[in-house]
């Protein structure tokens, strides 16, 4: 049975701390990351709110969606995936020229503003290939699709008909377009039968693609320019994005079977990751936060497992990162087939599905699904003789959950993003003993098909218990959802 179909598992209950409960609890105790003290062991993740103008700068949007999770005083808040080079990305937020250093700054204050300082901000920092739209089939063979002779000598064998090896171009293009997948996948290479039900993407092992081959030249400079402008914005830190569907997580996978030196072996795949590493920390300097989030599992077939992350988690710490967060899936590779003209998007497959689970994954639901293999990165990189803090996140909705996985030593601090969605005020509202006041999370992943739709990212509950047409609700692009979250003013505990 699908993630989708599942009788939908209860949300756990919740018992919320006393005040005086929250200041003594862990979780409400200050961490060490790198040159700073993070007040507290919250971390509100990256998440991507479609909220940049179409050429990557911060909007008034942006600065209302991080003020918002600011307000919470979370220990630790990171914006969304930035993208490292000057190319056109739709409305996701930039770094890679000088151009995006003021909004980002401003970005940055407004946090510290709506926070009173209280909150360390960190900026998520990516690089990824080009992924197009599924083509139409008619669109496919006549503009992308190129014939060999390996194709005439594969269409020849298949419809026994011998003028296929000197017919033009044009006929082939046409006969193939009116085909079927039998006659595809008789005639077709592996990799154009994907192209041609998913669109083309590029992939890291491409190395007939000159800009592929060159990424690791490339790629630690980049890294190393967006670090720079990331710290005159004025970051508390930066987090290297490794993981999910993306460049850097496509070189540390086991199906990265470059020849270059950058691929095959974990000594192969771990080389660029590390150069980058090495490049931004020369940039940025020793007294500058410096992390990075990576997968523990990749879930799909052929891919990187927990043995592999702990093992990348070790040297990571070794090359002086000052956290490691550990996410799981996210990859392209086994996500549903999209519709014509829609780009594969990669958190709609079973990675996507424990990327980010539902209350209908299975037996076991979300909660916390993920936390083991945080435990398992902890306990190597502490092995190897490091302290860096840990974060773990996925369905960590109540304080009983969170605190036992502290007190436990599985991770460091306690990463939310869904529930810090849902109420960007629920860690404040813990802390000071409001937790009745909190509004939970219920993991259907609305907000998650509004990201695969690129949409603003909302959340239903903001619209469930709220009027969005109340005067001065700033509303989404098409009108029908309330674009920030609600206020909340704290009474008497």
């Amino acid at each position: 049975m699908s993630a989708g179909h599942r009788k939908p598992v209860p949300l756990p209950e919740a018992r919320w701390p006393s005040a005086e409960e929250a200041r003594a609890a862990r979780l409400f105790s200050p961490c060490r990351v790198g040159p700073w003290e993070a007040a507290e062991r919250t971390w509100v993740p990256a998440m991507v709110p479609w909220r940049a103008t179409g050429d990557g700068k911060v909007t008034a949007d942006n600065l209302d969606w991080y003020g918002r999770f600011a307000r919470g005083q979370p220990g630790v808040l990171v914006a969304e995936a930035t993208g490292i080079r000057d190319i056109e990305s739709g409305p996701l937020l930039r770094i890679g020229s000088d151009a995006f250093v003021p909004g980002l700054r401003d970005l940055v204050e407004r946090v510290r503003e709506e926070s009173e300082g209280r909150t360390r901000f960190l900026i998520q920092i990516i690089d990824f290939l080009t992924v197009r739209r599924r083509p139409e089939v008619e669109k496919f063979f006549a503009r992308f699709w190129k014939p060999t002779t390996a194709h005439r000598e594969r269409l020849a064998a298949h419809d026994d008909e011998e003028s296929w090896l000197t017919s033009s171009d044009a006929s082939l293009r046409t006969h193939l377009a009116a085909g079927d997948a039998g006659l595809w996948a008789a005639v077709l290479a592996d990799r154009e039968r994907r192209d041609l039900a998913y669109g083309y993407r590029e992939d890291v092992g491409d190395l007939h693609l000159p800009h592929v081959a060159e990424l690791p030249q490339v790629l630690p400079g980049l890294f190393a320019s967006a670090a720079a402008r990331a710290r005159e914005a004025g970051f508390d830190g930066i987090e290297l994005h490794f993981a999910h569907a993306y460049t850097m997580a496509s070189f540390l996978s086991r199906t990265n079977r470059r020849t270059d030196g950058y691929g095959g072996s974990r000594e192969g795949r771990v080389r660029l990751p590390l150069e980058v590493i090495e490049a931004v920390r020369a940039r940025v300097g020793d007294d500058y936060a410096l992390g990075a989030r990576f997968l523990g599992d990749e879930v799909i077939e052929g891919g990187t497992r927990i043995d592999d992350a702990a093992w990348y988690g070790a040297r990571f710490a070794d090359a002086g990162l000052d956290f490691l967060s550990v996410s799981k899936g996210g990859k392209f590779d086994d996500a549903k087939q999209p519709r014509v003209g829609h780009a594969v998007y990669p958190y709609t497959g079973p990675s996507g599905h424990e990327c980010m689970p539902t209350v209908r994954i299975d037996a076991a639901g979300p909660f916390g699904r993920n936390v083991d293999l945080a435990a398992h990165v902890r306990a190597t990189v502490r092995a190897a003789g490091h302290e860096t803090p840990i974060v773990t996140a996925g369905g960590i909705c109540t304080f009983d959950q969170a605190e036992a996985i502290l007190q436990r030593g599985d991770a460091d601090f306690i990463g939310s993003a869904r529930q810090a969605l849902a109420d960007p005020d629920w860690f404040a509202k813990m802390r000071t003993g409001h937790g009745s006041a909190i509004r939970r999370c219920v993991f259907t992943n609305y907000c998650e098909g509004l990201d695969q739709m690129h949409k603003q990212v909302t959340c239903k509950l903001w619209d469930k218990q709220f009027d969005p047409q109340a005067p001065g609700t700033a509303l989404s692009w098409d009108g029908r959802r309330r674009l920030v979250a609600p206020d909340w003013t704290p009474g008497p505990a």
